[in-house]
Order: structure tokens, then sequence, then C-alpha cells
């Protein structure tokens, strides 16, 4: 489960057991967790938060696509070779 950014008191990650899945980044704080597709950013399951907590999220997810595909093609390319 690597931890690829932490921004705003949010933990964004992924889960090994889901890269073979479309792309997406499980995001985390304070007990709460909810899932996001990546590409096109799309929420997945809301896990708690609030509207306007998923509003600051979508726009962190917006600002941060580029570097969240990257890691999640650099872990799918580390599953594969085990």
């Amino acid at each position: 489960m690597p931890v690829i950014l932490r921004i705003r008191g949010y933990r964004f990650w992924f889960y090994q057991a889901d890269l073979n899945e479309p792309p997406h980044v499980h995001v985390g704080k304070q007990g709460k967790e909810a899932k996001y597709w990546v590409d096109p950013i799309a929420l997945a399951r809301a896990g708690r938060f609030r509207p306007h907590e998923l509003n600051e999220i979508e726009r962190i997810l917006i600002a941060y696509r580029e570097n969240i595909m990257d890691a999640w093609q650099k872990e799918q390319k580390k599953n594969d070779n085990r």
C-alpha cells in the first residue's frame, strides 16, 4: 500500500491487489476513506467524507492527476515483474 501523496492532511495510495482495475486512488483522512477513478476523475466511493471535503479532494486530484497516473503505471510495472 504505497502512499503516493500527502497533502492538506489527506493521504493518497493504491492497494496492490487493485492494480488489475482501471486506475484509481484511495484517499484517507481521520479514519475516512474514499475511492476515486483517475482517468477520468470520478468518485467511486465517498467513504463518509462530506461534500466540501470531496470537492477539495477532487481539486487535489485534478492538480496531481499526471503524478498519480505515473505512480500507478510504475506500481503496475513492479507488480508485473513479480
